[in-house]
């Protein structure tokens, strides 16, 4: 009989679920040679492998921009996730043959097939800590540059989006910017045709220090948007390599390299609140 697994400990400080107080999020999804992507896997994920899509694997990015509100304030962060859409070896028998759209479209509802991740690039030390230790992320610093569709902004739906180098700080608080362009992307999507998907829980797997793999499920609780870019839609994205000898950028060119991205998904928090144009009142006689 198979004795039940345990759950991992939660590392002090910190204490979970990690509650999101606002998320704006993109996703590029590529259809790619599997060959590169199982070797990958083999390597930093052994206990994972690979979801079939029509004889292509998928890798995706992730960016995030999320607000958290803690007892002494709130932080803001920005990441990035670099990942092999997965499962877990051992449950290979429990999944659904799908297509990559049925996948998009959130078919999945056994929510094996996750985020296996390779990078994820982060410009918040706390994050970067409660990651590694919680979940067993590959997390380490950067920083960025984005324009990102805002309610505040002017209308349409444009992503550019910048991932620099960056090191842990000397002073030991925060982290060091540096200059180098590490990689980057663009994202047109204003008029494409979208669908509210319920894709989440979204499974984030990790491998933590003893080589044991580890699953966290993010939930969203409102719908994603998939925007399919087939019908060549997908020259609406442009990713680009800008230090090909760093590890994230070697890795990039190993399994996108100038692959067109297959979909892209979004979500964006709604307001709360808002502040309204202001009127003249009348002066007193």
């Amino acid at each position: 009989m198979t004795r039940p697994l345990s759950l991992p400990p939660v590392a002090a400080p910190y204490q979970l679920p990690f509650l999101y107080g606002a998320l704006h999020n993109i996703g590029l999804d590529y259809l790619v040679d599997p060959g590169p992507v199982r070797g990958m896997l083999a390597k930093r994920h052994p206990d994972l492998s690979a979801a079939d899509f029509g004889g292509r694997a998928c890798v995706t990015l992730n960016y995030q921009l999320y607000f958290a509100q803690y007892p002494n304030g709130g932080g803001i962060t920005q990441e990035i996730e670099f990942s092999i859409i997965a499962h877990p070896t051992a449950s290979a028998d429990r999944l659904a043959r799908l297509s990559y759209e049925e996948f998009a479209h959130g078919y999945d509802q056994t929510k094996l097939l996750g985020i296996a991740r390779l990078h994820v690039l982060c410009d918040n030390p706390l994050a970067i800590e409660a990651g590694t230790a919680l979940y067993g992320e590959p997390k380490y610093p950067a920083w960025f540059e984005t324009t990102l569709p805002s309610p505040n902004g002017p209308p349409g739906d444009l992503w550019s989006v910048t991932c620099k180098q960056a090191g842990p700080a000397r002073s030991g608080n925060g982290i060091e910017r540096g200059e180098t362009a590490l990689f980057s992307f663009e994202a047109a999507l204003t008029g494409l045709p979208r669908t509210p998907v319920n894709n989440t829980p979204i499974t984030g797997y990790g491998t933590d220090p003893t080589g044991r793999p580890l699953a966290g499920p993010l939930n969203v609780y409102q719908p994603y948007q998939y925007l399919s870019l087939a019908d060549g839609a997908a020259e609406r994205v442009r990713l680009s390599i800008h230090d090909g000898t760093s590890a994230v950028g070697t890795d990039l060119a190993t399994l996108i390299g100038d692959t067109p991205a297959a979909g892209a998904w979004t979500y964006q928090s709604p307001p709360v609140a808002a502040h309204n144009r202001p009127y003249y009142v009348p002066r007193a006689e």
